[in-house]
């Protein structure tokens, strides 16, 4: 017997090694893509390619706002961030670029 670590896989039932489980490629994992096509990843810079009337916070982002530190969501065309002022700020990557 050998003392690797194991862990269970609720998709097939089986207990694998985990050393197998860290090498496997996240299925999970969703391509985010703004506006040019490049990929997005957690804690990423992006500008605003327009101006978006934010609903509810009686404001408006004018083209070209740096918005700091994104987090990726489950959806491939959303991403969530922060600006002040406005919580729980949700964008389409389709209005964004990378920087």
């Amino acid at each position: 017997m050998s003392d690797e670590d194991y862990v269970y896989d609720e998709a097939s039932g089986e207990w694998v090694p985990a050393s197998q489980v860290a090498a496997a490629p996240a299925e999970d994992a969703v391509e985010v893509r703004d506006s040019v096509g490049n990929l997005l990843a957690d804690g990423d810079q992006v500008t605003l390619i327009k101006d978006l009337t934010v609903k509810g916070a009686g404001q408006t982002l004018k083209r070209g706002t740096l918005i700091k530190s994104i987090r990726l969501t489950g959806d491939s065309q959303e991403i969530d961030c922060k600006f002040d002022g406005i919580k729980g700020l949700v964008l389409r990557a389709e209005f964004v670029r990378k920087r």
